[in-house]
């Protein structure tokens, strides 16, 4: 027992013990090791060695020193100056990223367009050539030797100066190759009047490789002196591919071509080039893939069902008139819908086969065939409701009615489904039957997020054999309207530099809240050297601005305005008057944009805004000059005496915003007072609406800037939450001289905005509790 509590005490020790002993016996060991005293040998210097009676071993003895008593050792010490010489700190270069990963990492885009143009068809032919195939080419750049004044919307277009044909296609090489070489894989040039199928092209460079010197169209032989010349080249009529490769062994002989090499077409003198000096020919066919290209004859029927050059083509040339290129791009467009369709049908029969061995059989597949499966709730509350539904009545109505009319989108939707529905059964039992629509006698519609929208209905049918027999029947049939898929749809470029002109407008009863507000945008704006321009409209009714010399209702914010210019000297925050019996956003803004450049951003917000980087940036990135207006969604604070029952007591003292929570506040959908646009496209919508204000002057009050967007321009208006904008909460005065939308509006969002249903109910009920007692 003694024993075992001995090494139960021992056993935590035992490490450290054995530790110690383990490091005594190493030093020991090597004590032993350096017995001898140790020399230093130095170039241009004495030997240096202890003295014997040193005591010291395995330790040397530093030189700096002496142990010996003799003073004469001293003198052997001749001291040394060092100079100081002040440490230059080494300049720290800053280290360059790539804004893009593909471009840190060298990856190229792979297809490059450009399409040869001139000024006489430029505005007709280039036009129908970029709404063909611009959606489905991300860099199409249009090339021409005149400049014009005017050109079309949407296109990039790269201007030579002469109309040359073979000078403007050394000049477009020349730009190809220098702007446009280090960025792209493949480089598809053609005319005009020439009819591409984007997607072919497309799926034609993708299977192609990219280290070959490729010179790809439809080939023609050189003719020269009589005879055939050595070589092809491909016509430029059916446009030609050529490869990153082929261009970096042919750009250092671009000038020896365009000083060498004559011809009066460009197509030929392009090939000449790349034959002379790459040893490249044009060819038609590489690896099994085809470059297929049809020729449009006057006498040809390019619609024809058996015609299967056409159906296979790449190009199609020459094209005559925009509407014969528009009628091309139908004709295509049909072909591969059609050719999609097949795809998927083929797709669903292999799916069904392949079920048919599954361990739960035929029930393994979902329906439809490829579509997403029904969504699958989780408890009771997730379950998905069905409406109902005849041709004319809905029974799930927005404002709770049991039963309202069917109208709009939604009338339209139902007539859809059931044409679909008979179009769909007609192909399955024709020629045996033909089907007509008596009456629909039950629908039913829901929305799935996770598949779109189904529908089930239950149609009373006439039904008409071969012999024109016919009876009623009843037929019910399932359908799904699926989600359609996603793209990314190419937008005009913007960039996060753009200057923002922030427009305030203040009333009288705004004054309390400038302090705020200022002490916000300079955190912010001002003190992170925010891109951005404060500017404060002064709103004075006839009887205050009279009396702006005596008693300026505004002193204290111009005041206000002087303190914080003088705290941050590189900030102006300008400010200008305005004097109005009925305040409106449009009369403001028109005097506004008077004074400001065309390109100019503007952010239209209140007082109660809260501005911040995050949505200055946002606002940038959003509002894109003649294509897009963008009017954010604010996130609105309930009243703080309804949302916060602990704090009721301090209220009105303290009005900072809350959480980004579903008790503090709500997205505000009914208010438009925020409104991010450029000057050049308020200017534009103006002028489309000058006619309508001529003969109705109250337009001006009666309508806002979104409405006005809405109603007189051609841009995108484009809505969206942002939570980054926030508003705190205060009473909103409604103006009744706008329009009764308007009116309507803005009461319903001051009301809807005192706070959500259950902290109103719970008001009430503390209130009636209170009453009662």
């Amino acid at each position: 027992m003694r024993f075992s509590m001995l090494v139960s005490f021992l056993r935590p020790i035992g490490p450290v013990v054995i530790g110690i002993s383990l490091g005594f016996t190493l030093s020991l060991l090597s004590v032993s090791w350096v017995d001898e005293s140790c020399n230093f040998e130095g170039k241009d210097s004495e030997d240096v060695s202890f003295p014997p009676d040193s005591t010291l071993k395995g330790a040397r003895k530093p030189s700096s020193i002496s142990t010996n008593n003799d003073v004469d050792s001293e003198d052997d010490f001749e001291p040394r100056i060092v100079p100081y010489k002040q440490v230059q700190e080494s300049s720290n270069k800053k280290l360059f990223r790539a804004k893009y990963i593909s471009s840190e990492l060298g990856m190229r885009e792979r297809l490059f367009v450009g399409v040869l143009t001139s000024k006489a068809t430029l505005n007709t032919l280039a036009v129908a050539v970029n709404h063909t195939i611009g959606h489905h080419l991300d860099h199409v750049v249009f090339f021409t030797g005149t400049h014009q004044r005017k050109v079309p919307h949407g296109m990039a277009v790269v201007t030579h100066g002469d109309e040359r044909p073979v000078w403007n296609m050394y000049q477009t090489l020349r730009h190809v190759v220098d702007h446009a070489l280090e960025g792209y894989d493949w480089f598809y040039l053609v005319q005009d009047d020439a009819y591409t199928q984007a997607d072919r092209v497309k799926a034609l460079v993708e299977h192609l490789s990219i280290e070959r010197r490729l010179y790809m169209g439809a080939p023609q032989e050189f003719i020269g002196d009589g005879e055939r010349a050595e070589g092809s080249y491909c016509a430029g009529g059916f446009g030609y591919l050529l490869s990153r490769t082929l261009l970096l062994r042919l750009q250092p002989f671009l000038e020896n071509c365009r000083n060498d090499i004559l011809s009066s077409r460009p197509d030929e003198w392009l090939g000449r080039c790349i034959v002379d000096y790459t040893g490249t020919g044009c060819v038609g066919e590489h690896e099994g893939l085809e470059y297929s290209h049809y020729k449009l004859d006057k006498n040809s029927d390019p619609y024809q069902e058996g015609n299967e050059q056409c159906k296979n083509a790449l190009t199609v040339h020459p094209v005559s008139d925009p509407e014969q290129m528009y009628r091309l791009h139908r004709h295509f467009t049909e072909l591969e819908l059609q050719r999609t369709y097949n795809e998927i049908a083929k797709l669903q029969e292999e799916i069904k086969n392949v079920s048919v061995v599954a361990f739960d059989g035929n029930r393994t597949s979902q329906w439809p065939v490829g579509i997403t499966p029904p969504f699958d709730p989780k408890s009771r509350f997730e379950v998905l409701r069905w409406e109902y539904f005849t041709e004319e009545h809905i029974f799930s109505c927005a404002d709770g009615a049991p039963k309202c009319e069917l109208r709009g989108v939604d009338r339209a939707d139902v007539a859809d489904v059931i044409s679909v529905a008979l179009d769909r059964l007609n192909d399955k039992y024709k020629p045996v039957l033909r089907l007509t629509k008596q009456q629909l006698i039950n629908g039913y519609r829901r929305f799935d997020p996770t598949r779109g929208m189904e529908y089930t209905l239950d149609l009373q049918l006439e039904a008409v054999n071969q012999k024109g027999h016919s009876r009623s029947l009843a037929k019910r049939v399932h359908l799904v309207r699926p989600l359609s898929h996603i793209e990314i749809i190419p937008m005009p470029y913007v960039t996060e530099a753009t200057r923002v002109h922030v427009i305030i407008p203040l009333t009288l009863q705004d004054r309390g809240r400038v302090d705020r507000f200022l002490e916000g945008f300079a955190a912010g704006a001002f003190e992170t050297s925010e891109n951005a321009v404060l500017t404060f409209l002064f709103i004075y009714d006839p009887l205050e601005a009279q009396q702006v010399s005596q008693n300026d209702i505004f002193a204290g914010v111009k005041a206000q305005i002087a303190v914080y210019e003088r705290k941050y000297p590189a900030v102006k925050i300008p400010w200008i008057s305005v004097k109005t019996e009925t305040p409106s956003q449009l009369k403001f803004m028109d005097i506004i944009s008077k004074k400001h450049p065309v390109d100019t951003l503007f952010f239209l917000a209140e007082v109660n805004t809260n501005v911040n980087t995050e949505f200055l940036n946002r606002c940038r990135m959003n509002s894109i000059n003649n294509w897009q207006v963008f009017f954010p969604v604010h996130f609105q604070d309930f009243h703080p005496a309804v949302a916060s029952p602990d704090r009721r007591a301090t209220a009105q003292a303290n009005g900072a915003p809350g959480d980004l929570a579903r008790e503090e506040g709500r997205f505000d959908r009914g208010a438009f007072d925020e409104a991010c646009f450029y000057n050049a496209d308020y200017m534009a919508t103006r002028a489309r609406m000058s006619a309508d204000v001529q003969e109705n002057e109250e337009l001006l009050e009666s309508l806002d800037v979104y409405d006005m967007f809405v109603k007189y321009s051609l841009l995108h208006v484009f809505r969206a939450l942002d939570p980054a904008l926030r508003q705190r909460h205060r009473e909103q005065p409604c103006n009744p001289r706008l329009s009764e939308d308007i009116y309507h509006r803005c009461l319903q969002s001051s009301l809807e905005g005192l706070g959500s249903r259950s902290q109103l109910a719970m008001l009430l009920f503390e209130q009636e509790h209170g009453n009662s007692t």
